[in-house]
């Protein structure tokens, strides 16, 4: 693939670099925030080599790369004239111009804010996961020195979730990094959580103080960060030069932390409470049901690029509840459009086709689903339905074993040690294996059954396709 070109038919397309005011990129999509979407040519678009297709959301313009969108966005970044670590072009630009309304700005907030981790939080809950397994099966002590080492950083990383997170949402607001750490280091301070562990009762300046186990949390810090953010910026200009390096971080903690302890961190924890236990509601009303329907359609979500907005609730589960059924069942997703690829490309007879086919698969199998969906899937339809089909099954299976996440992390094969119970293997581990194979093969099954051997694209239905 030449991404030169590519990048430079994307930017020519969308308007220009004038027409653009951001630019960052997912695992698999480029995410523009366009001055004028409507000087952005779309079909055009839609026919560069490499585009697998196009969406607008949350108040982005996002166009779908696949695996190689790293390379891409390096080459769109070098003719915007920006560094490729940047992810805002204008940096004096004001977010709440571009956006469409509140939904908007919470989507693109919460993204910005949770993809910069979302690599090192897949690294860290799959070998949380994987000790787990290991320590289930005596292969690896809790007393050795390579379990505690290693489990030092996989659980560590969760621990001070708060300061990691801190550091990101301040990056995203173009606040102090350092102001945010603080504050999250003081969310997780030992002492902090021993007395909230005894039960503590304290006062700050004779107010009653609830204390709450931060931890693992992630609304607290957003909201606590969100706070400094703005303090900072109403007072810089106020603060003498000369005393501004230390004056503006002290007045914004004197600020910040009181007011997280007293008011922030309960009311963000009741909030975590309150949609933790909504989930777990819907959930038991019917979990077959809530099975089925999220395991079949799932994907339509990926599409239309809205399913960042669901990773602090998914993880909130987690750090909440300590596992979350609900990314149980959207794993058997991947498995369904992974089997859907294979199937799509054992049934194909021209080499083109099948190298498609079985290349999306694999990458499936490892988790990203975007390739296959706009490859595959949407052009063909059939191989679409049957993984609706071949997801809804394996969901209702999942949710029928009661099986849960105990991680946040991987999708597909690189799921499986977040399906193992640190207290030992389960129900949940033998739902995973059952499902993801229902899944894979009853698509890919059905997918060799409804779709014909020379499959042809037809550029209308290509069209209104991409759309959705």
């Amino acid at each position: 693939m030449d991404y030169s070109k590519l990048a430079k038919s994307v930017v020519s397309e969308i308007g220009g670099k004038e027409n653009v005011s951001s630019v960052t990129h997912c695992m698999t999509r480029l995410r523009f925030v366009l001055k004028d979407e409507s000087k952005a040519n779309t079909e055009n678009i839609r026919q560069i080599q490499g585009v697998l297709g196009t969406t607008v959301s949350g108040g982005q313009y996002q166009i779908i790369i696949g695996t190689g969108v790293s390379k891409a966005y390096e080459k769109v970044t070098n003719i915007l004239g920006i560094n490729s670590s940047e992810s805002i072009m204008e940096s004096n630009s004001n977010d709440n111009e571009q956006t469409g309304g509140v939904f908007n700005s919470f989507f693109k907030l919460i993204s910005g804010i949770l993809f910069p981790v979302m690599g090192v939080m897949t690294a860290a809950g799959i070998i949380k996961g994987l000790l787990a397994g290991l320590t289930s099966f005596q292969i690896l002590s809790t007393e050795s020195g390579t379990y505690h080492i290693l489990y030092a950083f996989s659980d560590g990383f969760f621990y001070f979730f708060p300061i990691i997170l801190g550091v990101s949402a301040a990056n995203k607001l173009k606040s102090n990094p350092y102001i945010a750490a603080a504050i999250g280091a003081g969310l997780v301070y030992p002492n902090i959580t021993a007395l909230y562990n005894d039960g503590a009762h304290i006062t700050f300046l004779q107010i009653p103080v609830v204390l709450a186990n931060y931890g693992n949390s992630v609304f607290p810090i957003i909201a606590a960060v969100a706070l400094a953010a703005y303090i900072e910026k109403s007072i810089k200009n106020r603060v003498p030069e000369s005393v501004k390096f230390f004056l503006t971080p002290l007045i914004v903690l004197i600020i910040t932390v009181p007011l997280t302890f007293l008011a922030i961190g309960p009311i963000m924890t009741y909030i975590s409470n309150i949609l933790a236990s909504g989930t777990q509601s819907i959930y038991s009303l019917s979990p077959v049901i809530t099975g089925v329907i999220l395991g079949a359609f799932w994907q339509l979500v990926v599409i239309f690029g809205l399913h960042y907005a669901f990773i602090p609730i998914l993880i909130n589960n987690i750090t909440t509840m300590g596992a979350d059924p609900i990314n149980a069942i959207l794993n058997v997703t991947v498995f369904a459009l992974s089997g859907a690829a294979i199937g799509f490309a054992l049934k194909q007879k021209t080499k083109e086709k099948r190298s498609l086919g079985f290349s999306t698969g694999m990458t499936g199998l490892f988790g990203v689903t975007e390739p296959i969906i706009y490859s595959i899937a949407i052009p063909y339809r059939k191989p679409f339905i049957a993984a609706f089909i071949g997801g809804g099954i394996a969901g209702g299976i999942t949710a029928f074993m009661d099986a849960k996440m105990y991680g946040f992390g991987g999708n597909a094969i690189f799921a499986a040690p977040l399906f193992i119970n640190p207290e030992g293997i389960d129900a949940s581990f033998t739902a995973y294996i059952i499902a993801s194979i229902t899944a894979f093969f009853v698509t890919l099954a059905l997918t060799y059954i409804l779709t014909g051997k020379h499959s042809t694209i037809l550029m209308e239905k290509k069209s209104k396709g991409s759309e959705i």
